[in-house]
C-alpha cells in the first residue's frame, strides 16, 4: 500500500524542495505545484509533491496515519478519527447527484 505523506517544505529552488515529516528529510519534486513557499505543507507521493495542504488537513492526515499505526499495533484507534466518529459517511461533492 502506498500513502501520501503530509510534509513541510524547508527549502526550495522552484523545481525541488527539501521537505520534512517526523524528522525525516527528503528532496521531492515540486514541478506539479506553482512555486510553493518555504513552510508550506504539501502532500507527497513517490517523492513528488502533488498538492498544497492547509494546516488542518495536514493534521487530519497525520492523525489518520497515527490511527493506522495504532490499529496495526492492536491499540484503540478511535481517537485518531474523531472527525469521522458519530457521523454518516459522505460522498465527495463531485460524486453526489444533487
Amino acid at each position: 500500500m502506498c500513502l501520501g505523506l503530509p510534509m513541510r517544505i524547508i527549502e526550495t529552488d522552484g523545481m525541488s524542495a527539501l521537505c520534512e515529516f517526523r524528522g525525516e528529510q527528503r528532496r521531492v519534486s515540486v514541478l506539479l505545484l506553482s512555486n510553493p513557499p518555504v513552510g508550506a505543507h504539501v502532500l507527497v507521493f513517490i517523492d513528488t509533491a502533488i498538492r498544497l495542504l492547509d494546516v488542518d488537513e495536514a493534521g487530519l492526515i497525520v492523525a489518520a496515519i497515527d490511527g493506522l499505526d495504532a490499529a496495526l499495533d492492536g491499540e484503540d484507534y478511535d481517537r485518531f478519527f474523531a472527525d469521522l466518529i458519530d457521523r454518516e459517511p459522505q460522498l465527495p461533492a463531485h460524486l453526489r447527484s444533487e
